[in-house]
């Protein structure tokens, strides 16, 4: 079957794991990413200390054996480019000219230092589309600063309100800043390739990561506006429901959520924990007064809780119409029975890696289903590929390439001046 996005070519400049998320689900919807590299210098998502100061994982190539690179890039293509080298830029220039989307994710004003910014890039193919994503945009006081996500966290917001109640702030240990960004460059692209169907037109999208990683705190900023509220850390509390947080149970680190949105809930709750009458004390009658006595409930809550598995209250607590779920370790993750039925994991096999189940789709489409057709690429194992049937290079050209290190097989490591 055909896939969503068929027909499409991106160029692919990202690292880490914002730019490369957003095209990774571009590519599992079929579109043709070809992922350009430096030749000296290696994405750190394909590890952080290879060459420049050793080795420090076992066996060869360990620049091929990263697990979140693989994830990341899979269904992707991959070449080497010294965009250093005027050669390099010229055939980059090539390669954007049989195109649809260049993205990238470097930091304020590095394109351009290239000769390679949408101006340049514009006369090469009038209607491409360049989505740049720095973590704090093109424009604006903050714009050279540079930030991962740990720093998109705490100028987002999103860390004065991470933690638990009268405590400091604390990271998210996530870093959410790259997987909410990832998701709307993959959005702001998908909108773009279809306004140029419409329009004809392509166009240039100023992404800030840090701002994308804001839109998701929405109700806190109108809190703030309409009432003069700064949030602060609760841990799992809410605005209204009682009881809601995150309960121990039997084992060790073991873990249960459990929320109850109305009194009937709460009911079914006390039902199952063998406490019926525990729904008629004063304290926890009704909405308003469980929550003032939050303390009181959760620990009565934990008591019961301590004495259960959590994957088996689960179950007891949904089949009573309660919102539970037990928090999962990885083990437990990757057998989950509603992820295996749902075919959500994939397995696949790395020439270098192995085999292994990774991350699938996280959408199923009935008419364009997509899924991990190969696994993620070698350092420049599209170089021929990519240079010969899209630029029309010869094997001779190819070699010279190869010999002048404008392209490469292999991570060279850089000396004076590189």
């Amino acid at each position: 079957m055909a896939l969503a996005l068929e027909g499409v070519r991106i160029v692919d400049l990202t690292q880490i794991w914002s730019g490369p998320f957003s095209t990774q689900m571009l590519a599992d919807l079929g579109a043709e990413i070809v992922k350009v590299e430096p030749v000296y210098r290696l994405d750190p998502d394909r590890g952080m200390e290879w060459p420049a100061v050793g080795a420090t994982l076992p066996g060869d190539r360990p620049y091929n054996r990263s697990g979140s690179f693989n994830e990341h890039n899979r269904n992707k293509l991959a070449i080497t480019l010294d965009l250093k080298k005027p050669r390099a830029v010229e055939l980059f220039k090539r390669l954007v000219g049989v195109s649809d989307v260049v993205i990238d994710n470097f930091s304020f004003g590095v394109m351009e230092r290239l000769g390679l910014g949408y101006e340049a890039l514009k006369t090469v193919k009038p209607d491409i589309i360049v989505l740049s994503m720095p973590a704090f945009g093109n424009n604006g006081p903050e714009k050279s600063y540079i930030g991962y996500g740990p720093v998109q966290e705490q100028l987002s917001g999103v860390t004065s309100i991470t933690g638990y109640e009268g405590g400091p702030p604390l990271e998210t240990g996530f870093y959410y800043g790259d997987p909410t960004g990832g998701l709307q460059a993959a959005g702001a692209i998908l909108t773009a390739l279809w306004s140029r169907r419409r329009t004809g037109r392509g166009q240039f999208i100023d992404l800030s990561q840090r701002e994308t990683l804001v839109s998701f705190l929405g109700e806190l900023l109108l809190d703030f506006q309409m009432n003069g509220r700064i949030g602060q850390p609760r841990g799992n509390r809410d605005d209204a429901m009682a009881p809601r947080g995150v309960y121990p149970c039997a084992g060790d680190d073991s873990w249960l959520a459990i929320s109850c949105r109305d009194d009937a809930e709460w009911r079914r709750l006390c039902d199952v924990m063998g406490e019926p009458a525990l729904a008629d004390d004063p304290r926890y009658s009704d909405a308003v007064t469980r929550w003032r006595h939050q303390d009181d409930l959760d620990r009565a809550i934990a008591e019961w809780t301590r004495r259960h598995d959590h994957l088996e209250l689960t179950h007891r607590l949904q089949r009573a119409g309660v919102a539970a779920a037990a928090v999962l370790n990885h083990a437990e993750l990757l057998e989950n029975e509603q992820l295996r039925d749902r075919g959500y994991f994939e397995t696949v096999t790395h020439p270098e890696a192995g085999t292994h189940d990774y991350h699938g789709m996280t959408w199923k489409l009935s008419g364009t289903p997509g899924s991990i057709r190969f696994p993620g690429p070698l350092f420049g194992q599209h170089n021929h590929r990519v240079l010969t049937e899209l630029l029309g290079l010869s094997d001779a050209e190819i070699a010279l390439l190869e010999e002048q290190e404008v392209i490469s097989s292999e991570p060279r490591v850089p000396t004076s001046g590189q």
